[in-house]
């Protein structure tokens, strides 16, 4: 069993290179990861908003939802293999090279997805195109976080690789912000038959929720304009100069550096779980009809037929209210996020992940107490306000040192390929169950959260073990071989 894969004095440490100048490294790693995690949360809103009525058979809209939380989980299958290949890549050819094709993957799927037919043009064929190209959005992913987390990182100034590492995590709150604030103005541009901008116009519906996924081809341009003009890191130019760039990177990983692997993935299981029961739960959760007779009119109006057996309550927010509701906090994910790397560059990033792992247990107990259904109404908007602040809060504290912690377990000429598997197979383990797994919880407490909670700490609780299990990583040298 190994520990620490590489140890240096605290001296040692990588520069910049004049042909990679410190803004040129932030905006690369920012830029693509925004437009990456841009693409993610498009496709999250929208299997909560508007997927399950177009994509999947009428019927209950409970297993509708299910179904489009399903597809959304898919593509966290789809990850590890974009690791795998992407990481096989950018240890073999260069991360440069990789950024780019995974960032072209993301965008072209994320595209097509816009011009897709739905149920009702094309049957269940709707529903299978779109697995497809939700599939190919998480292959790309595999590949898109561990060469922008390298980009920043191997590039870093001496005591600041924690601190460049927050950059490219920064980009999933920006993301998340551009992608729901989008959605918003498209909503409330459009008519709406009945005189409330805050529900969904028939316009939204029909073809207004397709402009978000096109318009991610002109962020798409920007992205690749920028990353084509990086040039390799110091630390893999001392590789290929070395010739000690390996042949097959996944097999040395399982060779050498397996324990590391599943350190990083268990140490990532938290951030997973929280960071997807704060985005596609809670905005299921709180738009949902806090009773069933408001349910009961809501189903009339759209011409439904209300079943009140699949019928379990939510916080009964309008989209466009608790959307703005998320985007308080998710500002509080980005600024935590950024104030994470120093702090972490100064105490080290195990320490400050253990802290924040820890809160992550009791947030988690604390679920019921927020987002009670049926609480006194004066005081659930302020209740889950501070829920949303608090828990992105914690997301960002935990995600932040993330960019830095994770390719810090691996040596150079595997670091691509081993912190992509371990961040990519925890998306498995974590994201891709995490908003099927409460939406179930949540039906089997027939509206009380509470189990979703107590799910949340038991994830925490192993990410701690894997923390105090994990060697401290600050001031080891990346350009290690």
């Amino acid at each position: 069993m190994s520990t620490a894969t590489a140890t240096a004095p605290a001296g040692a440490s990588q520069q910049n290179q004049p042909a990679n100048p410190t803004s040129r490294v932030v905006l690369a790693s920012l830029i693509g990861t925004t437009i990456e995690f841009y693409d993610f949360y498009v496709y999250a809103t929208a299997a909560v908003l508007v997927f399950p009525a177009l994509f999947f058979p009428a019927g209950n809209d409970t297993v509708a939802l299910l179904a489009s939380f399903a597809v959304f989980g898919a593509a966290m299958i789809a990850r590890p293999i974009g690791a795998l290949v992407f990481g096989h890549l950018g240890d073999k050819v260069g991360r440069k090279t990789t950024l780019i094709w995974s960032l072209l993957t993301m965008g072209i799927a994320t595209f097509l997805i816009g011009l897709l037919p739905t149920y009702h043009d094309i049957g269940i064929t709707a529903a299978v195109l779109l697995l497809i190209l939700r599939l190919a959005q998480g292959f790309a992913l595999g590949g898109e976080w561990s060469g922008a987390a390298l980009v920043a990182t191997e590039n870093a100034p001496k005591g600041k690789r924690a601190w460049f590492g927050t950059f490219p995590q920064v980009g999933a709150p920006i993301g998340f912000i551009i992608a729901n604030g989008l959605f918003l103005a498209i909503n409330a541009l459009l008519p709406h038959e009945s005189g409330d901008a805050s529900l969904q116009s028939a316009a939204f519906q029909a073809w207004g929720w397709r402009i978000p996924f096109l318009f991610s081809a002109l962020m798409v341009i920007v992205g690749l304009w920028v990353r084509m003009h990086l040039v390799e890191s110091d630390s893999f130019a001392k590789v290929k100069k070395q010739g000690k760039v390996k042949k097959l990177p996944l097999g040395e990983v399982l060779r050498k550096n397996w324990w590391q692997l599943i350190l990083g993935t268990f140490a990532m299981l938290a951030t997973y779980v929280l960071f997807y029961l704060m985005t596609a739960f809670t905005l299921s959760y709180g738009t949902k009809p806090a009773s069933a007779e408001t349910a009961a009119k809501a189903a009339e109006k759209a011409g439904k037929t209300f079943d009140p057996s699949s019928f379990y309550p939510g916080l009964g927010f309008s989209y466009n209210n608790f959307v703005m509701m998320m985007i308080i906090g998710v500002i509080f994910f980005g600024i935590f996020t950024l104030l994470s790397g120093p702090i972490a560059d100064r105490v080290g990033r195990r320490k400050l992940l253990i802290w924040v792992t820890g809160a992550i247990v009791i947030f988690g107990l604390l679920f019921q107490l927020f987002l009670l259904p049926n609480a006194d109404p004066k005081f659930t908007g302020a209740l889950a306000q501070g829920f949303l602040i608090i828990g992105f809060t914690l997301m960002g504290i935990t995600f932040g040192p993330m960019g830095a912690f994770l390719p810090e377990l691996y040596p150079t000429e595997t670091r691509y390929t081993g912190s992509a598997i371990a961040y990519n197979i925890s998306s498995i383990l974590g994201a891709a169950l995490a908003p099927i797994i409460a939406v179930w919880l949540w039906a089997q407490g027939n509206g009380n959260p509470v189990w979703v909670g107590v799910y949340l700490s038991l994830s925490a609780v192993l990410t701690f073990v894997a923390l105090l299990f994990s060697p401290e990583t600050k001031d080891i040298d990346l350009d290690e071989v």
